[in-house]
């Protein structure tokens, strides 16, 4: 594999983006993954390592650049800290983020400039959806596992944003998840089903709010296992 760590200009100052892709067969479909609220840290990484072993160009970027912070070890353990640095971030600027992670990509022979894909999980899940609305010619599958905010009253709000979506949708839902609740879940579902989103909005029962990552307290095996299929699944179907 292709490894590297690299500082993307944008509107706000350089982000920290690692990027991995196969070092064989390229070039390689984009593929956005958004961090969740605890930041970048190792395990980010590996299923970063883990999308890109499957034939992609992965970027994971450092959105809490803007506060100077790197890695979760400047956190710790300061729940208030991480509450605060999500707290800090707006979908705007994230978007203008993915914007300067298109152009960057586009400067890259690895990358494929047509066709790409976004994931994210918890505080991203919105994000993810919102990068496939802002370019339908371009990001064409959108991936929210265990997404927070997925119906709000703001302009932004992913329920309202996918309908400029031209790929594919999937929400994959923790069925206990103190974050977000399962009517605003299925809220979301029947938003993408009345206004024709190609959409799947799936509901993991028994198990909890990040349960897909494997040093989180909430893993849990076999739903983790379902996660990757359903990703690779869609990735497969929209990204060839």
């Amino acid at each position: 594999m292709n490894e590297q760590q690299v500082a993307i200009t944008t509107r706000d100052g350089q982000m920290s983006t690692f990027i991995v892709h196969p070092e064989r067969d390229g070039p390689f479909p984009v593929v956005l993954f958004y961090m969740d609220a605890p930041g970048i840290r190792e395990e980010l990484r590996d299923m970063a390592r883990r999308i890109a072993a499957t034939g992609y160009y992965v970027m994971l970027p450092n959105l809490y650049y803007r506060a100077g912070v790197e890695e979760p070890a400047a956190i710790g353990a300061d729940r208030d800290k991480i509450w605060s640095l999500m707290g800090s971030l707006r979908t705007p600027m994230v978007m203008d983020d993915t914007d300067a992670l298109l152009a960057f990509a586009d400067t890259q022979a690895a990358a494929r400039k047509d066709v790409g894909g976004t994931v994210g999980y918890c505080m991203s899940g919105t994000y993810a959806i919102n990068a496939a609305a802002r370019h339908p010619d371009r990001l064409k599958a959108a991936a929210s596992f265990y997404g927070v905010s997925l119906v709000t009253k703001r302009d932004d709000s992913p329920h309202l944003t996918a309908r400029q979506v031209t790929g594919e949708i999937y929400v994959g839902a923790a069925e206990i998840d103190p974050f977000i609740t399962l009517d605003e879940v299925r809220a979301f579902a029947e938003a993408m089903a009345a206004a024709g989103v190609r959409a799947e909005v799936e509901i993991h029962p028994g198990v909890h709010h990040g349960f897909a990552f494997p040093q989180r307290d909430a893993y849990d095996k076999p739903a983790a296992e379902r996660h990757w299929e359903r990703l690779h699944a869609l990735f497969r179907r929209n990204l060839g």
